[in-house]
């Protein structure tokens, strides 16, 4: 009977704790899905004064066990996503992506207190553009007529008119403060050498690229399979409510 008794015991302790497991499991993620509904509502109106807008923000908190974290008023790192972003000259990116660590947030997030100030120790931005969006862009800065572009081979190629006839070159895009020059790879001898000048200095100029949100500063651009990727970095980031 002693021995009945004790497993019955031990068989209702385990189930308790299972039940205890699977409870604080849901309410870690509950608070988790209500703290990167916030936080994403947050960089949403802080893009929107950069005239940045996406048809979707989303955020997720990385690291393990979100209340543990939270207890301590840090995330050991939190992604935020922002899909087919539009900037203020219409150019519209493929996606945007901020990965940020060390993200300070004090215990209130979740209470959504007016004033509530999100800070992080290090902030890292990648934006995907797509060679049609690269064209829009070069419509509105430069005066180069017929200038487009497309990907050959992981190579950014630039295609336009000189002095009447079509051409297309490889370009190396660069960064050139908040502008992506163009270097010319090379051009045809049969193009008189003042138009292949005028043309170089005219991509070496660059095009410019509309304020980023958050204040980032452009450091790289490189191409990426198909689409041109930016990457920027963020000094001191602040979010506030």
């Amino acid at each position: 009977m002693r021995s009945r008794g004790s497993g019955r015991w031990l068989r209702r302790l385990v189930v308790t704790v299972i039940v205890l497991g699977v409870l604080a499991v849901a309410v870690d993620r509950a608070a988790e899905w209500a703290a990167e509904n916030r936080l994403a509502t947050m960089a949403e109106n802080q893009a929107a004064k950069y005239d940045v807008e996406a048809t979707d923000t989303s955020v997720e908190v990385g690291g393990f066990g979100f209340l543990p974290q939270l207890a301590k008023e840090k995330f050991s790192s939190v992604t935020l996503t922002m899909k087919q972003p539009t900037f203020s000259n219409d150019v519209a990116a493929q996606d945007l992506v901020v990965e940020m660590s060390g993200v300070h947030v004090p215990r209130a997030l979740l209470e959504q207190k007016p004033g509530t100030a999100v800070t992080v120790d290090s902030t890292a931005m990648r934006v995907r553009l797509s060679p049609d969006e690269l064209t829009k862009l070069a419509a509105s800065t430069t005066s180069i007529k017929g200038l487009s572009f497309r990907i050959v081979d992981g190579k950014l190629h630039a295609r336009l008119s000189v002095g009447g006839l079509n051409t297309e070159v490889a370009v190396t895009p660069q960064v050139k403060g908040r502008r992506i020059a163009l270097g010319v790879d090379g051009m045809s001898d049969s193009i008189p050498s003042v138009v292949r000048n005028a043309v170089k200095s005219q991509l070496a100029r660059g095009l410019a690229f509309p304020q980023l949100p958050f204040d980032a500063a452009l450091k790289q651009v490189s191409v990426e399979g198909d689409s041109l990727l930016l990457v920027a970095t963020v000094a001191d980031l602040k979010l506030t409510s």
